[in-house]
């Protein structure tokens, strides 16, 4: 089923006490990035050059599917092809400081590395290290990479990822956020690069699986972490992300986090309804179900930039936004098709999403700042 789009924001974050750590996110157009535009673009344009990487990341969670199947994705995510979200990582020893992407819908880490065809300038140079070390096909971690190629002495494996096509060999090395280190951190070494896709300094997978940063930092912060990213209105400013369970927020309410065996990686939660304004919109159960057979459901994404509908969803989500708006002067891009732009009124209509939070019903407006969680007992939380 087609999925259409609807821009949502959600405020989430997490949970509660052991060791920890601060990391600062920043925007890829913040002035602390060097992966601003030179130039200046009109917001139309902003949108239309999301809009076409968005779908491109779509097409990248639809694919992690065990097998084939057609199936609904009613999604939240934002854009890896242009890395919204950079921390700064230190690799290496000595280490070598890279801006590399976060992404929640990952595992493997990617780290463009020397001698890379089709990579950025920026690369981690692994003679420098006196801790790297190539893995072979007999590494455990080998098993654990999508179809693992052993016809030499390295485990290496090719990746599809929106436009660019990966050539990666399996290392480890140690890998440190703020002051905490994660030594032999298996993560893949970019050899060969094509298309535009590719983070340029790399990318930190957060997703479920045993060599996500989550899972290999598991002694060091119980497999817990919140982030609150920074607006896009103020790009001056940054996030933060909180790795640990020590200083994280208390006073705040929960939902879970399911786990859909079809998409293993990815976080999920049962939504339940969408309202605009004081009305709870009208929409088909089987357009928002969590199905653990076929890899339906909703899922939280830090690369995907719009909300995510499939069809009965979404239009009965835009109608009822557009029978509030009434006689506006409402002004739409040609351009950008299925979006409303701006409506020239004095009033506003809030949308509000409404998800199991145990037995409850919850709903929360959008806000200009996205946080979001997760701890190791499997709960999305928020404020």
């Amino acid at each position: 089923m087609k999925a259409y789009l609807f821009s949502l924001a959600f405020l989430f974050s997490s949970l509660a006490q052991g060791l920890g750590t601060t990391v600062e996110v920043f925007h890829v157009y913040s002035q602390h990035s060097p992966f601003r535009p030179s130039k200046t673009i009109s917001w139309e344009d902003s949108v239309i050059q999301t809009l076409a990487k968005d779908q491109a990341r779509v097409q990248f969670l639809s694919s992690l599917v065990a097998k084939k199947s057609v199936v609904p994705i009613a999604s939240g995510r934002q854009i890896i092809q242009s890395p919204n979200y950079i921390v700064k990582a230190k690799v290496g020893t000595p280490p070598q400081t890279l801006l590399m992407a976060i992404d929640n819908s990952n595992d493997v880490a990617w780290i463009p590395c020397s001698g890379c065809a089709g990579c950025s300038s920026t690369v981690f140079n692994t003679v420098k290290s006196s801790t790297f070390k190539s893995l072979g096909c007999r590494a455990p971690q080998c098993k654990q990479v999508p179809n693992p190629i052993c016809g030499g002495s390295k485990c290496t494996w090719n990746t599809t990822y929106g436009s660019s096509t990966i050539l990666t060999s399996l290392a480890k090395d140690t890998v440190a956020l703020s002051i905490d280190r994660v030594p032999s951190y298996a993560f893949g070494c970019i050899q060969k690069a094509t298309g535009s896709s590719v983070p340029p300094q790399g990318l930190l997978g957060f997703g479920r699986g045993p060599l996500s940063f989550l899972s290999q930092s598991q002694n060091l912060y119980k497999s817990t972490f919140s982030y609150c990213l920074p607006s896009f209105r103020t790009l001056n400013f940054s996030g933060s992300l909180r790795l640990g369970p020590v200083g994280q927020p208390l006073r705040i309410k929960t939902t879970p986090l399911l786990k859909n065996p079809r998409r293993s990686s990815l976080y999920y939660v049962n939504l339940i309804g969408i309202r605009v304004g004081r009305k709870i919109v009208d929409i088909p159960r089987s357009a928002l179900a969590f199905n653990p057979t076929t890899g339906a459901g909703t899922i939280f994404d830090s690369g995907t930039v719009f909300t995510r509908l499939v069809a009965p969803a979404y239009i009965a989500v835009r109608d009822e936004f557009r029978k509030r708006v009434g006689q506006c002067n409402r002004v739409i891009s040609r351009r950008v098709r299925h979006m409303l732009h701006r409506t020239h009124c004095s009033t506003h209509h809030n949308i509000y999403v409404l998800r199991h939070e145990r037995n409850n019903a919850t709903r929360k407006p959008p806000d200009p700042q996205h946080c979001w969680g997760h701890h190791l007992l499997g709960h999305g939380c928020r404020p």
